[in-house]
């Protein structure tokens, strides 16, 4: 029986790794709902302020790249100081960013509060956080879990978007910053108080498995750990393959879609609120197609699983510019149910493919692939903005991302079968 805060009947019939995973879900909806939330500032911000799309974007661009550079020292942090306090001191940080933005006058200052504190917070809760908590908690159903906590990121999206794209219409765009801030704040205590770090800190083994694992010993110089991950995984072909295809998925859901679905249905005429709600829609969809997604992940070789969400994804991405109108039809929540589908059920056959080919250092080297996909989203960010601008349309940002889907699928699909893709097997020497 496990004895923890005089609550101990509670676990009695409830292993503790999902008490854990409840936590880091709980999270991980902050994290991604915290970082959508640009997508429904930038009409706002525009307005007060006169700053460009290509502007606001660009803060969007720096939080998109700590987001994903953040990750693989996070997840090193995690092992030198443990889950708790570095989850904690990343709520506190997007506290802090969310909430000062209501000072700020000029556009450097949204740089630093949703660019850089918000970036960095959010990145300590990303991807790498999942990977860490379903590497040690996790044996049995560790596919399914990953899908789970993945689908957090959907969660936090749907809870979110629709609430601030409301708060912002109705009371104003500071409203919607605070509400973040507070969000922030109530999360902390519960990563305080639940949050554990390891099985055999409980003495008990992972859950799937039969005996406990001793705690690995703390590791010291957590930027040395990241950067020896990515010296060591840069030397295999696979991690090339990988990150390449996960910018690519960066590419097109957090930096083109995730920033800019909402103000490219309001060039349509659609109010602010309805797109929203209908990217909020995608997040629905995400939680059921993640978590199928790692089902399917336990089963099916996760190399081809990505060539085919990959490859979906474009033809989508290609059909979106004649489905915008002022008003959702069949058509456009037809898109809406794929693309949810498919938003992030890249991440369960990535994170598996990383713990295959990299064993302990999975979860760190995803983390590095993770950052290669935010600095995917962050050139989608900016890029689009600035077709925007440019040609009063995002039509050719669609296109070009839907092409790249493409050759995202073709680099999945190389993973797992070299000797198809000679090409790809000269210039990626595989060494594991």
């Amino acid at each position: 029986m496990i004895k923890y805060c005089g609550v101990s009947l509670f676990f009695r019939r409830i292993h503790l790794a999902w008490i854990v995973a409840a936590v880091a879900f709980v999270a991980t909806v902050g994290a991604a709902g915290f970082r959508a939330t640009p997508g429904v500032l930038i009409n706002p911000l525009q307005d007060e302020f006169g700053w460009s799309r290509a502007t606001i974007s660009a803060a969007v661009s720096v939080n998109l790249v700590l987001f994903g550079l953040t990750a693989p020292f996070a997840a090193a942090l995690m092992e030198s100081f443990g889950m708790r306090r570095v989850v904690a001191t990343a709520l506190l940080l997007v506290s802090a960013g969310s909430g000062l933005t209501v000072f700020m006058r000029h556009s450097w200052q949204l740089v630093l509060c949703w660019g850089v504190l918000v970036g960095l917070g959010t990145g300590s809760m990303a991807l790498a956080f999942v990977a860490t908590v379903t590497g040690r908690w996790f044996v049995r159903h560790r596919g399914v879990v990953t899908g789970v906590l993945t689908a957090g990121g959907a969660t936090g999206q749907l809870i979110f978007l629709p609430v601030l794209a409301h708060l912002s219409d109705a009371h104003g765009w500071r409203v919607a910053a605070l509400t973040v801030a507070a969000a922030a704040l109530v999360v902390v205590p519960l990563v305080i108080v639940f949050l554990r770090d390891h099985p055999a800190d409980a003495g008990l083994p992972a859950y799937g498995a039969t005996q406990i694992e001793p705690r690995p010993a703390a590791t010291t110089g957590a930027a040395r750990r990241a950067v020896t991950a990515l010296r060591d995984g840069s030397r295999s072909g696979a991690f090339w393959l990988l990150a390449g295809g996960f910018a690519i998925c960066g590419l097109t859901t957090n930096g083109l879609i995730g920033t800019h679905f909402v103000p490219a249905a309001h060039d349509h005429g659609m109010p602010e609120t309805t797109a929203a709600s209908l990217l909020a829609l995608v997040g629905v969809f995400d939680i059921v197609g993640t978590i199928l997604s790692g089902w399917l992940t336990d089963r099916f070789d996760p190399a081809v699983l990505l060539g085919i969400y990959y490859g979906l994804r474009g033809l989508s991405l290609v059909v979106l510019p004649d489905l915008f109108a002022a008003s959702p039809h069949p058509s456009m929540l037809i898109f809406v149910l794929f693309y949810g589908l498919d938003w992030v059920a890249t991440v369960p056959p990535t994170i598996t493919l990383c713990r295959e080919k990299f064993g302990t250092s999975g979860p760190v080297v995803f983390g590095w692939v993770f950052a290669s996909h935010q600095v995917g989203a962050a050139v989608a960010a900016t890029a689009a903005g600035a077709v925007r601008d440019s040609l009063g349309t995002y039509t050719l940002a669609f296109y070009a991302a839907g092409g790249l889907s493409v050759i995202a699928a073709m680099l999945s699909l190389a993973i797992r079968r070299p000797t198809l893709a000679p090409r790809w097997r000269a210039v990626f020497a595989e060494d594991d």
